[in-house]
C-alpha cells in the first residue's frame, strides 16, 4: 500500500493506498494521523490527487499558504 503526503495550503494530508482505493488522512505535528473527514473519488489516478486538492480545498488557500505540493 502506497503512502503519498501533501501540503494542503499549509495543512498535512496523507493519502494512503492505490486507485481504487484512497484513504485521506490528517497528520498532525507529533506525527499523528487521524481520518481527513473528505472523500478521496477511487477512479483518480496518483497523479490526480494533487489537483484535486487543490480543487476541493481552494478556498482555504491563503497569500502566505497558496499551493498545494507532493511533500513525499
Amino acid at each position: 500500500m502506497r503512502e503519498l503526503t501533501f501540503s494542503v495550503f499549509g495543512r498535512l494530508v496523507a493519502i494512503v493506498g492505490s486507485p481504487g482505493s484512497w484513504t485521506p488522512y490528517s497528520l498532525g505535528s507529533e506525527g499523528k494521523r487521524i481520518p481527513a473527514g473528505f472523500i478521496v473519488p477511487n477512479f483518480l489516478a496518483e497523479d490526480e490527487l494533487c489537483q484535486y486538492l487543490a480543487d476541493l480545498f481552494h478556498e482555504s488557500a491563503t497569500p502566505t499558504n497558496g499551493d498545494v505540493y507532493q511533500v513525499k
